[in-house]
């Protein structure tokens, strides 16, 4: 079997260049791609094991991914995905997508609307958009979908970095970097109809000093500065 895994990676990449936003890869198990990244959600199609997969991203945390299968588009666990790294076959997490080029991306309405009008259940998106359990007048389920968070350290310096999404389809991504004595932290947030805002705040222990600027959804930006006693 991983056998025919590595000679079914080895094909796509012989195949013609993608985007640049697009990392090719190879489904471990039959898989259900789901209309959203969530096992309650409908299955678009059922991604054979061997099957060569494009990835067009995944969310923070990288939980879930977005891939294209043949003509279909959906969302697999990313523990389904397999990518070439160091010339060898593995599993896609955090430490590795970083490394192979798998961008964080989000999913809204909008995706939905893209990929899901010819389907039957395309018209219940106000249905879906609901956690299933609340459906089925069951308790709802919390308000995150999916979370994840990982911290790498090295050479005086460490990277934290930590991602939630939310039940509709929001996200939010922050990285923060320590080095020196100064923090530097990014935050970036992006609604489930496609609005984006962020939050960068820099703070030194040299000068006591904390910096923050903010960007809202229709790009202004306020800056600031406090200074704080010794």
């Amino acid at each position: 079997m991983i056998k025919r895994l590595c000679v079914a990676i080895a094909l796509v990449i012989s195949m013609a260049s993608m985007a640049a936003a697009a990392t090719v890869a190879v489904a471990t198990g039959n898989v259900n791609l789901r209309a959203r990244p969530s096992t309650g959600y409908p299955v678009v199609v059922v991604v054979p094991v061997g099957a060569r997969i494009v990835t067009h991203g995944c969310l923070p945390g990288y939980t879930w991914c977005d891939i294209g299968f043949a003509s279909y588009r959906g969302w697999v666990s990313a523990r389904y995905v397999q990518v070439v790294y160091n010339g060898a076959p593995v599993v896609l997490s955090p430490a590795v997508a970083a490394t192979v080029g798998v961008a964080v991306v989000t999913f809204n309405k909008a995706y939905w609307d893209n990929y899901y009008v010819r389907y039957p259940w395309y018209r219940s998106w106000s249905v879906y958009a609901v956690p299933p359990r609340a459906v089925y007048g069951a308790h709802p389920r919390a308000r995150v979908d999916a979370y994840g968070r990982s911290v790498e350290c090295a050479d005086g310096s460490c990277t934290a970095t930590r991602g939630v999404t939310g039940i509709y389809g929001g996200s939010s991504q922050q990285t923060r970097t320590c080095a020196d004595g100064a923090c530097t932290a990014t935050r970036n947030t992006v609604g489930p109809y496609g609005g984006t805002a962020s939050r960068t705040r820099t703070c030194s222990r040299a000068d006591a000093s904390c910096s923050v600027t903010r960007t809202g959804p229709r790009g202004g930006t306020v800056s600031g500065t406090r200074f704080f006693r010794q």
